[in-house]
C-alpha cells in the first residue's frame, strides 16, 4: 500500500502544465538506480535526473523527520544513508550536492 504514493502523486499531477517532467519525477521518485526501486524498476540512466534529485531529498527529509511510529533520525543518520548507498542506489551527483549543501554550505531546515 505504501508504494502506491508514487503512482497516486502522478495521477494527482499528470494533468497539470508544467516547463518540466514534474509527474514523471514524482513517478519515478522511489526508483534506484540499480533497479531495486518501485514501481517500475527502473534502473541508471532510464530515471530522470529530477526524479533522481527527488529521491535523495526525499529520503533525507523521510529520515529527519518525525514520525508517527519513530523520532526523527537526524541530519548524520541521514546523509550516512544517501552515502552509504551513492553510485548504486542513489544518483552519485545528486547525493554529493545534497551533502556539500548541509556540510559545506550549512543549510539548515527553520
Amino acid at each position: 500500500m505504501v508504494q502506491t504514493h508514487a503512482q497516486t502523486g502522478y495521477d494527482i499531477v499528470k494533468g497539470i502544465k508544467f516547463p518540466w517532467s514534474v509527474a514523471q519525477a514524482i513517478l519515478q521518485h522511489h526508483e534506484r538506480l540499480d533497479g531495486s526501486g518501485y514501481p517500475n524498476h527502473l534502473k541508471g540512466e532510464d530515471i530522470l535526473i529530477e526524479a533522481k534529485i527527488l529521491a535523495v531529498a526525499d529520503v533525507v527529509d523521510a529520515m529527519m523527520s518525525h514520525r508517527p511510529y519513530r523520532a526523527g533520525l537526524g541530519l548524520d543518520a541521514a546523509l550516512a544513508e544517501i552515502e552509504a548507498g551513492k553510485n548504486h542506489i542513489y544518483d552519485p551527483a545528486a547525493v554529493d550536492a545534497c551533502v556539500a549543501l548541509f556540510r559545506q554550505k550549512g543549510f539548515k531546515f527553520n
